[in-house]
């Protein structure tokens, strides 16, 4: 195993960075940083937001071996040190991008400043799902996986509502290296945080979809009951009418939330 790379985009206005709370915002399998492109610039006036795309997808590089969650975690630091060395930083992720950011929680914690876990768990699947996920794309490729995405994506109604958004979104699934997608299958076939979920002391805030069958509501209840009974602080939401991408089918609502808690650490120094 190695640790993956991973490159991002900034969706703020240009300007340097320091002067304004960071935020890094993570993926979801198959997305790319258009995930973020809506709630980012709701964000982007008062909070620098830079967007990581995962191995292989978007303007990542794709990737050559194995690697686990633990190692995404340790590549988004990477990450943010190449643009602001030893920054802390507030941190969102989705899915995929969520479990890389309990990861952060749990080994980097010292580095954060708030994290949002949208649409995800400490637990995603089973192992044995996400590993005939990997075989299948691995040989097929990722448009196979198009249909079904669309289907566990967005609620009912939305890509009639959203077709170009939700099009485009689906191209940059379609456009993923299928080598480096496999391997984000079996990092989260391996993927399990459930008891380690006391040790994250950052301010947390679990946000899930009413409509989500992937990370549906009870995986957030089970986030904030896991960080609460260690002491840690953390709340969950359920977006009505959203399913599995919340900030890219609801970006104001989310946008909302995320400004609430990031406001809140900073003015209370619960970050610090």
């Amino acid at each position: 195993m190695a640790r993956p790379t991973v490159k991002a985009v900034l969706l703020s206005p240009q300007r340097p960075l320091g002067d304004k709370p960071l935020l890094v915002v993570g993926p979801s399998l198959g997305t790319s940083t258009l995930l973020w492109t809506q709630a980012g610039a709701l964000l982007g006036d008062d909070i620098d937001v830079v967007a990581w795309d995962l191995p292989g997808h978007g303007i990542s590089p794709a990737a050559t071996e194995t690697f686990t969650v633990n190692e995404l975690a340790d590549a988004v630091v990477e990450l943010v040190d190449s643009i602001a060395p030893g920054a802390r930083f507030h941190y969102a992720g989705v899915s995929l991008g969520g479990a890389t950011g309990l990861q952060l929680g749990i080994k980097h914690g010292d580095r954060l400043r708030s994290l949002s876990v949208q649409c995800s768990g400490a637990k995603l699947g089973t192992p044995e799902g996400w590993l005939e996920r990997a075989e299948t794309v691995r040989t097929q490729g990722t448009p196979v996986m198009i249909q079904g995405s669309a289907q566990r994506w967005f609620a009912p109604g939305f890509m009639e509502h959203q077709p170009e958004l939700s099009s485009r979104l689906l191209h940059s699934l379609r456009d993923a290296d299928r080598f480096s997608y496999a391997f984000c299958c079996e990092a989260l076939a391996a993927y399990d945080v459930r008891d380690e979920l006391g040790s994250i002391r950052i301010p947390t805030q679990a946000i899930a979809g009413a409509q989500d069958g992937v990370a549906p509501p009870s995986l957030a209840a089970e986030i904030v009951e896991g960080i609460t009974a260690g002491g840690g602080t953390a709340s969950a939401a359920t977006l009505e009418g959203v399913a599995h991408l919340a900030p890219f089918e609801a970006p104001g609502h989310v946008a909302g939330l995320m400004r609430s808690l990031i406001n809140w650490t900073e003015s209370t120094g619960a970050a610090k």
